[in-house]
C-alpha cells in the first residue's frame, strides 16, 4: 500500500529527530554525528556520519601492527646504483684508528663514495680527525667540515676570533662549515643571555668569510612542524613527541614559533648570497615542496639535504619525482643518524618505483613508502654531482662523469 506524502514526511522527519537525538545511525547500527562533526573518542566513521565503536578493546599505536597483505613485485637495492656522497655523515665513532676501517666496509656496502663528516668539530679536534682520515685506506673518501662556536657572541672580538679560526680550520683540511645543529635559533645563548636568533647581524662576518673562502655552510633549521603543535591525537608525530620530551616545542615550551624560525633562516640566505648555504633535512619543508621550490626560486645560493625526511618523500611519490626532476641541480643525498642497515630504504625510494612498502623508523612514520623512480642523470647528481660541485674540496676521483 502506498504512503501518501504527509505520511512519507512525518516518517522521515521522525527520523531525523531520533538521529538528532544521538539514536542509531543508518542500519540500526551506530552513532550518528552532525556533518562536519569527528566521532566521539573510541569510535570511528563506518558510514557517512555514522560512528561505531570495536568490540574488541583497541590496542595501543605501539602495539596495532597488520600485516601487509598485498602482492606486488618488491626491488630490493641493497646497495646504491652510484656512489653517493653522504652530506650530512655523523661518524665521529669512527674516526679512531681502530675503528675507521670498519667505516670503509660499510661503505663499500652500502655504495658510498664519500661521506662528509657533519659533527661541526674544530681546533685540535678537527686536526685530529683529519689525521685519522689521512692515515687510513679511505683518506681520498672522507672529508670533515668544521664548527663555530657560538658562546661569547656579542662580546668584543668574537666575529674577529671566530673569522680566524674558520681560516685556520679550512687550513687543516675542513671543506666546509656544519652541521650547525638545531639550537642554533632554538636555545643557543648570546653573551647577555638572551636567545641568538639565526639572523642576528652579529654573525655577518663568519658568513661573508664562508662565501671569501668558497666553503658552503650546512646549517640545521629547527624541527618538523608538527614539533611545534600542540601534542594531541591529530598530531601526526604524537608518537616521536611522547617518546622524546627533547623534541617538544610548542605552546607552553617557551621556544619560538616555527615561522619565527624560518623567517629568521631565510634572512640570512637572502643576507648573504655570495655564500653558498645547505639547508638540512630539506629545511623541513619536505611535506610542502612547493614551499621548498618557491625558497629554491627565490635564494639560487641554497641547496637542500634529504637526510631523516625519507617519510615524506616516499609518500607522495608523483609530486616528489616532479619536484627532483625540476630542482635536480639543488638536492643533496645524506643520511643523518649513521646506521647502516637504514640506506638501502633511500635507495629503494630513489631508484624504484615499488608500492606501499616499510619505512624504517615506526616512531618517524606510520605510513608506507613508494618508489619514486628517478632517472639515472637525477640520481647522479642527486648521489653525489651536486656534492662535488658546490663543495670544490671533495676529491672527485671514482664518481663517474
Amino acid at each position: 500500500m502506498r504512503r501518501s506524502f504527509p505520511v512519507a514526511v512525518a516518517v522521515l522527519f521522525a527520523a531525523t529527530s531520533l538521529a538528532a537525538q544521538g539514536g542509531m545511525g543508518r542500519g540500526g547500527r551506530g552513532t550518528p554525528i552532525q556533518p562536519g562533526e569527528q566521532c566521539p573518542p573510541g569510535m570511528t566513521e563506518i558510514r557517512p556520519r555514522t560512528c561505531m565503536a570495536p568490540e574488541f578493546a583497541a590496542p595501543s599505536i605501539v602495539d596495532y601492527r597488520p600485516r601487509n597483505t598485498l602482492k606486488v613485485t618488491e626491488h630490493k637495492v641493497p646497495k646504491a646504483k652510484f656512489p653517493a656522497v653522504d652530506y650530512h655523515a655523523h661518524v665521529g665513532q669512527y674516526l679512531t684508528a681502530g675503528q675507521i676501517d670498519s667505516l670503509a666496509t660499510y661503505m663499500d656496502q652500502l655504495g658510498l663514495g664519500a661521506m662528509v663528516v657533519a659533527d661541526n668539530i674544530s681546533g685540535d679536534r678537527l686536526k685530529t680527525a683529519v689525521a685519522v682520515v689521512q692515515g687510513s685506506k679511505i683518506r681520498d673518501r672522507v672529508r670533515i667540515l668544521t664548527g663555530i662556536r657560538f658562546q661569547g657572541v656579542g662580546t668584543p672580538g668574537w666575529a674577529d676570533a671566530a673569522v680566524k679560526q674558520l681560516e685556520a680550520d679550512v687550513a687543516a683540511g675542513a671543506v666546509g662549515v656544519g652541521e650547525i645543529g638545531k639550537g642554533f635559533g632554538l636555545s643557543t645563548r648570546k653573551a647577555d643571555g638572551t636567545l641568538l636568533k639565526i639572523d642576528d647581524p652579529e654573525l655577518d662576518p663568519v658568513w661573508e668569510a664562508a662565501g671569501r673562502l668558497k666553503i658552503p655552510v650546512f646549517i640545521h633549521t629547527a624541527e618538523p612542524q608538527e614539533f611545534f603543535q600542540p601534542i594531541d591525537y591529530s598530531n601526526e608525530r604524537w608518537l616521536e613527541l611522547s617518546l622524546f620530551n627533547d623534541r617538544r616545542n610548542g605552546p607552553g615550551t617557551g621556544r619560538p614559533a616555527f615561522e619565527d624560525l624560518m623567517t629568521q633562516r631565510d634572512n640570512l640566505f637572502k643576507k648573504h648570497p655570495k655564500t653558498m648555504f645547505v639547508a638540512a633535512h630539506m629545511g623541513w619543508h619536505a611535506n610542502d615542496l612547493g614551499r621548498l621550490g618557491a625558497m629554491f626560486d627565490a635564494m639560487p645560493n641554497v641547496t637542500a639535504e634529504l637526510g631523516a625526511v625519507l617519510y615524506d618523500i616516499g609518500r607522495q611519490p608523483r609530486a616528489a619525482h616532479d619536484f627532483f626532476i625540476k630542482y635536480q641541480d639543488r638536492i643533496l643525498f645524506g643520511k643523518d643518524s649513521f646506521q647502516p642497515e637504514e640506506y638501502p630504504y633511500y635507495w629503494r625510494v630513489f631508484e624504484t618505483k615499488d608500492d606501499y612498502f616499510d619505512y624504517y623508523r615506526p616512531y618517524h612514520a606510520f605510513w608506507k613508502l613508494y618508489g619514486i623512480d628517478l632517472p639515472d642523470e637525477v640520481l647522479k647528481k642527486v648521489y653525489y654531482k651536486n656534492a662535488l660541485r658546490i663543495t670544490p674540496q671533495l676529491p672527485s676521483a671514482g664518481f663517474p662523469k
